[in-house]
């Protein structure tokens, strides 16, 4: 059975972003140290989101597109980025979660699928997509926690950045009547980010 990973970053209180975020803001305001460990250090979003890390935070993004053959995303997340522009950001197959159809794009080895009817649709066809490898959940966080409450989860990979936002989208909200029950499994830092994984069960 194809396992299922979501993988996301958040701020220490507990935010996936910021307050208004939207395109051209897309971890809101004030929220760009949450991205710090991908980036390699302080940004902006006037620079253009350059994907530099180094050390053990590039080998936490490594790890984590070997295990995934497939990803997750919902439409807001797709939208507040613009469709990660001409981009191959993720070189792999990508299923949109959305109530809005949109036509298929691909842009080098990636592919974005748009899934209207469902996460169970779309994990689905990720898992037809992924192969023998794993499905990445990767947000917003909307789409984690559908995922969370519909028990579709297997292990959980937090990045949570030194800072806090106050304000923003919560992550660990709206997570049904009987949340997951939480294994750690492994923790390693970076001077931008504590990376927590987590094994789930509901049993």
């Amino acid at each position: 059975m194809t396992r299922v990973l979501v993988d996301i970053s958040l701020s220490l209180d507990g935010f996936v972003a910021g307050p208004a975020d939207g395109l051209g803001c897309g971890l809101g305001v004030g929220g760009e140290p949450i991205h710090d460990w991908v980036m390699g250090g302080s940004w902006t979003y006037d620079d253009g989101a350059p994907m530099r890390a180094t050390g053990l935070d590039r080998e936490v993004i490594d790890e984590m597109f070997a295990a995934a053959g497939a990803v997750i995303v919902g439409r807001r997340m797709y939208d507040v980025v613009d469709g990660w522009g001409e981009e191959e950001t993720f070189r792999r197959p990508v299923f949109v979660v959305t109530s809005r159809p949109h036509p298929s794009r691909t842009v080098g080895e990636t592919s974005y699928t748009f899934v209207t009817d469902g996460i169970p649709s779309a994990l689905k066809q990720a898992a037809d997509a992924a192969g023998d490898r794993a499905v990445l959940v990767a947000g917003g966080a909307r789409l984690v926690q559908q995922f969370l409450a519909a028990g579709l989860v297997d292990e959980m990979q937090v990045h949570v950045a030194p800072v806090l936002l106050g304000d923003g989208k919560r992550l660990f909200e709206h997570l049904g009547a009987s949340p997951p029950r939480l294994e750690q499994r492994r923790v390693r830092a970076s001077p931008y980010a504590t990376h927590i994984r987590y094994r789930l069960s509901w049993t």
